[in-house]
């Protein structure tokens, strides 16, 4: 019994202080502020309505604009697909605001299909591959940082974060998804971020099945 209850202790300080030190990762990541030049943008999609991007999506946006004009790379990738009831996608949303914000259309490579992180920069490595580009700078919430990095590892692209500072997401609202992306960054390089994403479905599922039985 004793020799259990020193395997459980160990056990849980690893636990503890794995999870711990992702947790600083992901603090680090969120608070970059120079990305190397690179091939592309990549935008991560967030919520639009009608066609106008919601605050949380304008922050990404008006960042990602800002890298444009500073000449850190000559393409920029907008994300994201069309949720439920919606008239338009992410990206569609995100590319007229960018061309209105003044960047060039031939610039925009958008990527109107992905439900999720993975699923998007999966679908632009893809695209981007046929151009010859790897490099890219990531632009998502803070927060988000450090697992867009990852991913984007894992789908064969060489990503540098460069979050949006000025997301409206702050306080306790960012807190709290720091603490889900500590999770989801340390559950999703144990077992990988796309098997992440089928276990989030899953549970998505089951939910869905309890709630209504």
């Amino acid at each position: 019994m004793r020799r259990l209850v020193r395997v459980g202790l160990i056990v849980a300080v690893v636990v503890v202080a794995y999870f711990g030190f992702t947790f600083v990762q992901v603090l680090q990541a969120s608070r970059r502020h120079h990305p190397p030049s690179a091939e592309a943008i990549i935008v991560l999609g967030a919520a639009q309505y009608n066609g106008e991007p919601s605050p949380v999506l304008r922050a990404r946006l008006d960042h990602a604009a800002a890298l444009y004009e500073r000449d850190l790379a000559p393409v920029l990738a907008v994300t994201g697909g069309r949720r439920p009831g919606d008239s338009a996608t992410e990206a569609s949303a995100s590319a007229g605001y960018l061309i209105s914000a003044g960047v060039p259309e031939s610039a925009l490579r958008l990527e109107t299909d992905g439900e999720n992180s993975w699923q998007s920069l999966a679908a632009v490595a893809r695209f981007l591959e046929q151009e010859g580009i790897e490099e890219v700078i990531l632009v998502s919430s803070p927060y988000h940082a450090l697992r867009t990095e990852r991913i984007a590892e894992e789908v064969g692209l060489r990503g540098y974060a460069s979050p949006a500072l000025d997301s409206p997401e702050s306080g306790a609202v960012e807190l709290v998804k720091m603490g889900r992306e500590t999770l989801a960054v340390g559950v999703g390089r144990i077992i990988g971020f796309r098997q992440l994403v089928n276990l989030d479905d899953r549970v998505g599922r089951v939910r869905s099945e309890v709630g209504s039985g």
